[in-house]
């Protein structure tokens, strides 16, 4: 089992969306028992925790946001990463999407759609 697998994620995602619930939801199903080391805060809920935390809640909106038991925070591709890693199935994508020319495609391309998501709901600043 690799190192750190026992650790418990807190993962910060934008409970508002739905698209980010069927995620969650999907998540948790593939996940199994290892779902079970995940805990789930909705941004909205949870905006001084991010803040104790040096986290921006509207920086967490626009990307999410994994907090390892040791206080580590990665955001955006390399959040995704860690939680796929704790997915026997989804772990040959967690390295797929580590690449580097890979890793920044997606960036560019998750962040412009999180940005036009939350511009559609009027959420954007």
């Amino acid at each position: 089992m690799p190192e750190g697998r026992n650790d418990v994620l807190r993962v910060y995602y934008d409970g508002i969306c739905p698209g980010c619930r069927r995620d969650r939801a999907r998540y948790e199903r593939w996940a199994g028992e290892a779902g079970a080391q995940v805990q789930w805060c909705d941004v909205t809920e949870h905006q001084q925790a991010l803040r104790d935390r040096g986290v921006d809640p509207q920086a967490a909106l626009l990307s999410l946001h994994v907090e390892e038991e040791d206080g580590r925070i990665s955001e955006g591709i390399d959040a995704y990463i860690l939680l796929m890693r704790r997915v026997s199935r989804l772990r040959p994508l967690a390295w797929l999407i580590g690449l580097p020319g890979v890793k920044s495609l997606l960036r560019r391309g998750y962040d412009a759609w999180v940005r036009r998501r939350l511009a559609r709901q009027g959420r954007l600043p």
